[in-house]
């Protein structure tokens, strides 16, 4: 949109803008409340560590399938429309996963909360981009990491709260239920609000133009950014293919395959998770005690690198729009690249007891902890938050969703595959093997963004290249 908003219509395009995050939100609750209940999962279906594991992991699978589905349909139906049936899915999932009788109906759920958590991944930030004014976008856009860090968070201390209530996740709470199943039932409250804030904000004005809906691109053109509608309206629809089709899946593909910038927007996010983020998420408290530190302690270090990525967020989010998201990038690249070395090098050093257990001597404990802390405030200041922003504004009007889409689904596909090879890696190469192969991919995000990222600092999206 145009940069000279009056404060009323600001406010208007802030409050839009909050409302899509609550996608965000959902995203994390609903990744972080798993945490809490695989006792509960455990006793309740009678599962081995492998079912176990499938429990948890295979939303992940979910989340794919979801980012690619969505992605696409959104160009078709509308981003607000999909994110409306995001919404009920992520109710019915909440619902169901806590009434499952078995094993596969709570597979069934959690997967059909994967589809909602991979749609609001992709289409959240995407519908912000397409109602921000360039000026403010990337700190518009940025909210959505921070909102899936207040999900984690709110999920873990709701966990937290009910399994106190309780006596453990696996006693009954209330009306015969345990105390695990109304962890799920918690979400229900935040996925009714987000239907219900869904109905009262405007459809993507850049989807209507696109669809060849005028008169409704003009109306909420006009409510986000006032006199100068009309003007915008043209500048989009001279953006779009010159025979004005609707989008489609094959505008991805140029005269060799797909797009460069396609190719670059799939890396991007696989990068995001092969630098090992999600195993600081999913992890900790394992990584820790096996690196010598007690249960106790590795809870504790959690909550603090909870703590550190939320104040590296709010940074990140007042920053984006001034530095620009290429710099950003490349300092978290370097920073990531320096801190994952140290932990390599920490823990291949280490020494191993007879139970297998990593011993850390002296300050190698003190200064892995450190180096870990820094590692989480370099991610949160730069790839957790700028990857999402750049998504949602670097691919052109006429492929957006489709693009995003390709994207969103390679990141959940990475998401899973670090998330299922790192108990592998930990006992094949270790944690200092492990973390060197972190780093490796540190290594090549800097060269990727160095070399193809284009700066979109104060761009109209109407200005991206395809």
């Amino acid at each position: 949109m145009g940069n000279n908003l009056t404060p009323n219509k600001n406010w208007f395009v802030i409050l839009v803008s909050l409302a899509a995050t609550i996608g965000g939100f959902l995203f994390g609750f609903d990744s972080g409340v798993i945490n809490g209940t695989v006792d509960g999962l455990r006793e309740a279906f009678n599962s081995d560590s492998v079912g176990t594991g499938l429990n948890v992991s295979l939303m992940l699978v979910g989340c794919a399938i979801g980012a690619l589905i969505a992605g696409r349909l959104s160009d078709r139906f509308g981003r607000r429309s999909i994110l409306l049936v995001s919404a009920v899915f992520f109710a019915v999932s909440a619902w169901g996963s806590g009434i499952a009788g078995t094993s596969s109906e709570f597979i069934f759920y959690r997967v059909l909360g994967g589809l909602a958590v991979g749609a609001a991944s992709v289409l959240s930030p995407a519908y912000i981009s397409e109602v921000a004014p360039a000026k403010y976008r990337g700190m518009l856009s940025s909210m959505q990491q921070i909102a899936i860090i207040t999900g984690l968070f709110c999920a873990f201390f709701s966990n937290y709260f009910i399994v106190h209530l309780a006596g453990g996740s696996q006693e009954i709470l209330a009306i015969g239920y345990e105390a695990w199943r109304w962890m799920f039932w918690i979400e229900i409250l935040p996925s009714v609000a987000f239907f219900l804030v869904l109905l009262l904000i405007p459809e993507s004005p850049r989807f209507l133009v696109a669809s060849g809906e005028r008169y409704r691109a003009l109306a909420i053109l006009g409510k986000l950014m006032g006199d100068g509608a009309a003007a915008k309206y043209n500048e989009i629809n001279n953006s779009l293919a010159a025979d004005h089709h609707r989008p489609r899946f094959r505008d991805l593909i140029g005269k060799n395959g797909l797009r460069p910038i396609v190719w670059l927007g799939i890396a991007l996010a696989a990068l995001q998770q092969f630098v090992g983020i999600n195993v600081v998420f999913y992890y900790g408290a394992v990584l820790w005690q096996s690196a010598g530190f007690t249960e106790s302690d590795s809870l504790l270090i959690n909550v603090i690198s909870g703590a550190v990525s939320m104040a590296a967020c709010i940074a990140a989010l007042l920053a984006i729009d001034r530095m620009g998201r290429k710099p950003m990038l490349l300092i978290g690249s370097v920073g990531m690249l320096i801190n994952l070395g140290i932990l390599a090098y920490v823990f291949g050093q280490a020494n191993v007891d007879a139970a297998g257990d990593l011993i850390l001597k002296g300050l190698a404990g003190p200064i892995a902890l450190v180096a870990a802390n820094l590692y989480v405030i370099f991610f949160n200041f730069s790839w957790g938050p700028v990857v999402w922003v750049l998504l949602g504004e670097m691919f052109p009007n006429q492929f957006r969703g489709s693009a995003l889409a390709l994207s969103g689904m390679a990141m959940w596909g990475s998401n899973f595959v670090i998330t299922m090879t790192f108990p592998i890696l930990l006992g094949k190469i270790g944690l200092g093997g492990a973390y060197c192969l972190y780093a490796g991919c540190a290594l090549i995000s800097f060269f990727i963004v160095w070399k193809f990222v284009k700066e979109t600092k104060g761009l109209e999206l109407e200005e991206m290249a395809g």
